[in-house]
Parts: structure tokens; sequence; C-alpha cells
């Protein structure tokens, strides 16, 4: 074999190497930038309220649904009594753009006058301040619920 090609495809390894390192290096630092909670301003969206005004608030009953860390930080949806499913559909209520988020991964409910999570056979879980959720459960005001890197919450 000519040594030209000899030379070449050891300088093509090398580049190929070269792309899969910082490949690993660019995913690396893009998850330990969202474990370390940072935020990511989403255009439009409004800011989160202080905790202040959420302990003064009169009403009991959660009006709307925060995102708090992931991607969509600072995303808010008002709950108006219909289900929320959340997942990576595009025909989801909050679209997700998770790898750790299946499809169709929860939905939030109104069951009287209490909101309740539900996993919808999701490959990771979804998880209720730390406890995998299993079936409906009540989602307390400012419970965080973790959907793979995305945490949401109710709020007044």
């Amino acid at each position: 074999m000519p040594e030209l090609v000899i030379q070449l495809t050891r300088a093509g390894f090398l580049a190929l190497l070269w792309l899969f390192v910082l490949a690993a290096l660019r995913v690396v630092r893009s998850d330990l930038s969202s474990a370390s909670g940072m935020r990511v301003p989403v255009p439009g969206a409004s800011r989160l309220p202080g905790k202040k005004k959420q302990a003064r608030g009169k009403s009991k009953s959660p009006r709307q649904m925060v995102v708090t860390h992931g991607a969509l930080a600072g995303t808010r949806i008002s709950l108006d009594g219909r289900p929320i499913l959340i997942g990576r559909a595009d025909d989801s209520t909050l679209v997700l753009d998770d790898d750790y988020a299946s499809t169709r991964h929860a939905r939030l409910s109104l069951r009287g006058s209490d909101w309740y999570v539900e996993d919808l056979g999701s490959t990771n879980g979804t998880y209720l301040d730390r406890a995998k959720v299993t079936g409906p459960t009540k989602v307390p005001l400012g419970v965080p619920i973790r959907i793979g890197k995305t945490v949401i919450e109710l709020r007044s």
C-alpha cells in the first residue's frame, strides 16, 4: 500500500477521534449545566414569583403549572380544568425536548378540586418529590414533579 494512503488514513482516523472527543465534552458540559440548576431563559415567558408572593397567596387551589428547571424554565401554563399532557409528542400541552422524556410521558388531571399526576408508561418514570409515581397521585402546591431533566410545580 502506498505511503500516502496510509498517512491519509491515519489523519482521517485522528480527525474522527477528535470529533468524537469534542462531542462527548459537549454532552458532559450540557449535563453539568442542567444539573447545576442553571435556568435557561425562554423568550416571552414571565418571571417566576418570589417566595414571599407565593406564601401570601390567599387561594389554596393551583391556578398555574410552572416549569422551574430544564430547557423550558419559566414557562407557565394556566390550569383551566382540562387535562395537561406532558411529553415529546407535538400535540402535548407541554412539549419537552428531553432525551429522558417519553412521547406521552405523564398527565396532570383535575379530580374534584385536586390535581393528580399519572405516569403514562414512560421509560424513565415520573417522580413527585423524589418518589416514583406508580398510579394517579395527588399533587400538593409547590411539590416538584420531575420528568427527565424538567421539573414542574403547581402554584396558586
